[in-house]
């Protein structure tokens, strides 16, 4: 960078560096009072942001004489680029490891589509009124071409880390919407940074050098390659530490923000793709990128945006809004923006059957602008000499249009909570080709083997990946009292790490990235503190944040040695029932004997779902549909039936092909089993008749014999899956619970999870949601 070569070698260093510290304490004081301001009514954290650096700017504050000698100093702008470069730099890598690689590939079509149509509009309209803004503002010897091509871009760009950030703040970036705005904003970003990197080096030099594009590429697949060997290499550095020294990690990063600096000074490619190729290559398990992404978050989410987002601010100048030609140009380019995006993505979402109000919405996200503009618009200040008029026009409209845009979407998403908001669906309606998305929780390493194994199982198809999320629950514990003067204390009485689950963090981490590394599933890793009293509403509040589908809870008693089931502690029992009360989705609880077999491994695991009718079975059994799909699993379905029904049963049609017909013994009560009959025979059509799944009816007459039956099936399978039956009267469940020890699992769970039964087998009991009363 040319521009990075001239502050190193200035003379006076002192009065810049002053000015830029003054300026980002400022930004970032300000910004927080903003913040706190605007904090009830759910503006997001970008729009005080940019507002304060508007505030402090050439707006406002700036224009002071003594404030302006301060942040107004010779060169400031090449102090001010250079950070701002390594800041972009920083996001866009961020951003890079955050992205959720496997929905952008599943949802690529439809997020160009949207990106393509937001585009168009935009490129028409600019196009057309490009001609009257270069008479308005440029003389007969600039490039009109030049002009037009960078005034196109400057309003078709999307800022994606705007877009992320408001996702973020809007808690949208677990839904289909968010996801599906954060990659159509990356690709429309991406698009424009590498167009307008073209059209700067080819304005720069006179000609475009189609070697230097090939030599930046080359360069970027070389260094991506080496980051990711190093990454690798270092995930096997400190197994007995959580994550790894800085010693270790700020070297690679170091050399990551080199890379991109190089291609930005000597390559044709934008150094921002460098910087975003990097971070999507890295690789995401293992120690290496747990502790970038920890370490990287914290400085850019604290420090980084909200400097970069203010700068932003502090670099418009709307005092020149006062000039006529200025304010019409300026409501001309804000009005064929936010108008042609909002017009394209309505068609495109038309075409995808996206709702009208989502399409609006998505077209205002596409509008947030700041990330190119300043970046682009800088460059033509430093590279070409055009009117200045212009450039402050236009930075005047990027901020008009992210204010307008920002607010906007903020008030659509907050009002109408109906659309935006987290709406639980049952397993049973949901569709099995559609994403399932699982919170697992965890107390501690013992449980993670067989809770990881339960996640590979459900994940049936690659192009179709489970979305997993591994909580590792924390009981916040009171500090302990001691007599003792801070240094006479032991090295182990100073640490916290055992207070906050730090030892078992390591295990639960190495058992995760094991489990990843041999089945390529990704588990995202999070960790709650809290005491008993509160987990069960954390478990909850991060089950609706995630959008989860299924809840999976480790069951409060584990396996000694000699296969008997011991208690842990009462407070996981008392979790456990407070979350099958006040969950905001299924319930599933997993007694945990240990399985055999793997994903990954020859060994085909039997699973067993038992069906005895009601919702929480139905529910049961359309989880067990995941299992179904899944080449290396062996699945059996078994219905229990009251034995005195044999003689009376309807045949019911449940497959007719040509002139064959399948039937399947269907009993004939209540409206409760018109559902299980009408649930049982479609699943029947779609699994068992294929062979994908057996089927075995059992007929018994109370629970006694039911008892038995199991006891006689039980050596037989790796895991049962079966439904609460909280909601279920069965008469073939009668009796059960005279011996039930923990009512919360149901009968027939209950009687699973005991001590009598096979040391070597565990279950899952699921419970339905059900919606609360109004």
């Amino acid at each position: 960078m040319d521009v990075t070569r001239k502050v190193l070698c200035g003379q006076d260093l002192f009065n810049p560096v002053l000015a830029m510290g003054l300026q980002a304490s400022l930004l970032l004081s300000v910004s927080h009072l903003l913040q706190i301001a605007v904090k009830s009514i759910g503006i997001p954290t970008p729009i005080p942001q940019i507002t304060a650096g508007l505030l402090i700017g050439h707006s406002l504050l700036s224009k002071i004489k003594p404030l302006e000698k301060y942040f107004i100093q010779t060169n400031s702008a090449d102090y001010y680029n250079v950070l701002a470069f390594f800041g972009r730099t920083c996001v866009v890598f961020l951003i890079g490891l955050e992205l959720d690689i496997a929905y952008m590939k599943r949802h690529l079509r439809g997020a160009s589509i949207i990106a393509l149509a937001a585009s168009v509009p935009c490129i028409i309209s600019s196009a057309a009124i490009s001609f009257f803004m270069f008479q308005f503002f440029m003389g007969k010897h600039e490039s009109f071409a030049a002009f037009m091509f960078i005034f196109m871009l400057s309003i078709v760009n999307s800022a994606s880390p705007l877009v992320i950030r408001f996702i973020a703040e809007l808690k949208l970036g677990t839904s289909n919407f968010g996801r599906l705005a954060v990659c159509s904003s990356l690709l429309n970003d991406i698009t424009c940074i590498l167009c307008g990197g073209l059209l700067m080096k080819t304005v720069e030099d006179g000609k475009f050098r189609f070697g230097e594009w090939i030599w930046s590429l080359l360069f970027t697949a070389i260094v991506s390659l080496v980051v990711r060997r190093v990454a690798l290499l270092l995930n096997k550095c400190s197994p007995e530490a959580q994550y790894l020294k800085n010693t270790q990690i700020i070297p690679l990063f170091l050399f990551v923000l080199l890379s991109a600096s190089f291609v930005d000074r000597w390559g044709a490619a934008n150094s921002l793709l460098t910087a975003l190729v990097l971070g999507v290559t890295f690789p995401r398990q293992g120690k290496t990128a747990r502790t970038m992404m920890h370490k990287l978050s914290y400085a850019v989410y604290t420090f980084v945006l909200p400097i970069y987002f203010g700068y932003t601010g502090f670099q418009a100048n709307f005092a020149d809004a006062v000039i006529l030609k200025n304010f019409v140009a300026a409501a001309v380019i804000v009005t064929v923006s936010i108008g042609g995006k909002i017009l394209g993505t309505l068609i495109a979402c038309q075409r995808l059957k996206i709702p009208l109000k989502e399409g609006v919405v998505l077209g205002l996200l596409l509008n947030l602008k700041g990330h190119f503009d300043v970046m682009i618009l800088g460059a033509v200040r430093l590279k070409i000499d055009w009117n200045s008029s212009f450039v402050e026009v236009m930075l005047m409209t990027a901020i008009l249009n992210t204010l307008i845009s920002g607010i906007a979407v903020a008030f659509i998403v907050l009002k109408d909570t109906g659309t935006f908001s987290y709406k639980p669906v049952t397993l049973e309606q949901q569709n099995p080709d559609t994403e399932l998305r699982v919170l697992a929780c965890v107390h501690g390493p013992r449980n993670v083997p067989t809770m990881v194994k339960v996640i590979g199982w459900l994940s049936w198809s690659k192009n179709l990946p489970i979305c997993a999320y591994l909580m590792h629950l924390v009981e916040l514990l009171p500090k302990k009292r001691s007599s003792k003067m801070y240094h006479q204390l032991e090295d182990d009485e100073l640490s916290d790490d055992d207070t906050y689950g730090g030892n078992d963090a390591v295990e639960i981490n190495n058992g995760v990235d094991a489990f990843v590394l041999e089945t390529n599933i990704f588990i995202r890793q999070m960790k709650v503190v809290s005491s008993i009293s509160c987990m069960f509403e954390d478990v909850c509040d991060v089950a609706e944040d995630v959008r989860a589908s299924l809840i999976i809870l480790p069951f409060h008693k584990h396996q000694r040695i000699d296969g008997k089931m011991e208690s842990s502690k009462d407070g996981i029992r008392t979790t456990n029932q407070r979350v099958l009360r006040h969950a905001p989705c299924t319930v599933a609880i997993l007694v945990d004997r240990g399985l055999i077999g793997s994903s990954g491994l020859k060994t085909m695991p039997h699973v067993a779902s038992l069906f005895f009718g009601g919702p929480d079975d139905r529910e049961a059994l359309s989880l067990s549909t995941y299992i179904a799909m899944h080449l290396g699993m062996n699945l059996t379905v078994m219905r229990f039936l009251k034995a005195s029904t044999r003689s009376g049963q309807e045949r019911i049609n449940v497959s007719s092909q040509g002139n064959d017909q399948v039937l399947m013994a269907m009993p004939s009560r209540g409206a409760e089993d018109e559902a299980d009959n009408a649930f049982l025979e479609d699943f029947y059509n779609k699994y068992v008749t294929s062979g994908q799944v057996g089927y075995i009816e059992k007929h018994v007459n109370n629970g006694a014999q039911t008892a038995v039956a199991l006891r006689d099936i039980v050596d037989m399978y790796h895991l049962f899956i079966v439904g609460n039956g909280g909601r279920r009267n069965s008469t073939v469940t009668n009796g059960m619970s005279d011996w039930e020890e923990c009512p919360e699992l149901g009968n027939v769970g209950d009687l699973l999870a005991s001590s009598e039964f096979d040391p070597n087998c565990s279950v899952l009991i699921v419970q339905q949601y059900k919606p609360p009363l109004d």
